[in-house]
């Protein structure tokens, strides 16, 4: 906005930014950020935190509010700079959007999770009583600065689990980025997403990768921001796996826990009659290509039954539940039988 711009440099004040960052991040880069701060001559506040799903409560919110009215922000011109994996980014959109009601801030994601998934949309949250994000709110980012070389830090299973979200992505609406991820997905995770020109074989299979997987996302999200239409084709692998998430921490992350549930419900898109059996080997063979579970023993019946009874509580009394119909295309289905869910069950934990 060229006025904020004006009002920003115009000001004699000095510039001033309040930073959150995960504390891991900031053992890597936290010298370089702050040497970026010194050299552009702007007062800065660092804030490192251990930010995990364990820690993602309302007491991080308050410690993060605590320090951000000592360092007395003004809530028009100095958004707060969250720098970190998604659970980074969700505490401290909560924590700028308690804050004045609504401060701005900036998403900097540094996982391949949060690149392709956190730093798109408008939620922000926490877990509350063992339940996963159950506080929280609506506020988008300013905006959202992604940089891939963030990626080439973290360690291969952290690729993995980003690329379950982007494979939820692909099944339920590009089969283009589904044939990426089959046919590129071993590179994708020894390369870590980096751009090598030396691989021309692969073309640009990190750039091609994440830009269909955000573009297809804000394409799902922009039109039902705020979740007035609750039939969300983004909330395949979001129907068992916050209860089994939730219930085995720390030993599942979240991608992981979603691709264990996109396993289960291709097994119901296949009981069902909706995908045949060359179509579900192929996504399991996907999966297992790019380094994801496909099962835990977590995942009992006795749990599914449960996630899905939470599931119709937040849902308007209807399970609304996505399904692949084929590879790239899917619909969302109200009427899938106990029957079907067994059967998908028992031949899901024989195989």
């Amino acid at each position: 906005d060229p006025q904020q711009i004006e009002l920003a440099t115009a000001s004699k004040r000095k510039l001033r930014r309040f930073i959150v960052i995960d504390e891991v991040v900031d053992k890597l880069y936290g010298s370089k950020v702050r040497e970026y701060f010194e050299e552009n001559n702007v007062q800065h506040k660092i804030l490192a935190l251990p930010t995990t799903e364990e820690t993602k409560s309302m007491d991080l919110v308050l410690n993060i509010l605590h320090e951000v009215q000592s360092f007395s922000l003004d809530r028009r011109t100095e958004p707060i700079i969250a720098i970190g994996g998604g659970v980074c980014l969700d505490i401290v959109g909560l924590a700028a959007s308690l804050y004045r009601r609504r401060t701005p801030y900036i998403r900097v994601p540094t996982t391949l999770l949060s690149y392709v998934d956190a730093s798109v949309g408008a939620k922000n949250g926490v877990n509350f009583l063992q339940c996963k994000n159950k506080l929280g709110g609506y506020t988008p980012p300013v905006a959202s600065f992604l940089d891939r070389s963030f990626i080439q830090s973290i360690p291969r299973r952290h690729i993995s689990n980003g690329l379950g979200e982007i494979l939820k992505m692909a099944l339920m609406k590009h089969k283009g980025l589904f044939d990426l991820l089959k046919n590129h997905g071993k590179y994708l995770l020894d390369t870590k997403f980096q751009s090598c020109n030396s691989f021309a074989h692969h073309g640009d299979a990190a750039l091609q990768t994440t830009r269909i997987a955000i573009e297809t996302m804000l394409e799902e999200l922009a039109p039902n921001l705020w979740e007035d239409d609750l039939d969300r084709l983004v909330d395949f692998g979001h129907l068992i796996s916050p209860e089994l998430e939730m219930r085995v921490l720390p030993s599942l992350m979240h991608g992981e826990a979603v691709n264990i549930d996109m396993a289960f419900m291709t097994y119901v898109a296949h009981a069902r009659g909706l995908l045949d059996a060359g179509e579900k080997e192929q996504i399991l063979q996907c999966m297992r290509g790019l380094e994801l579970p496909v099962w835990h023993s977590g995942c009992s019946w006795a749990l599914i039954q449960r996630a899905l009874r939470e599931r119709l509580k937040h849902s308007g009394g209807q399970p609304r539940m996505p399904l692949p119909t084929g590879l790239g295309v899917a619909d969302i289905f109200n009427d899938t039988s106990e029957e079907i869910l067994q059967r998908a069950y028992e031949l899901w934990v024989k195989d």
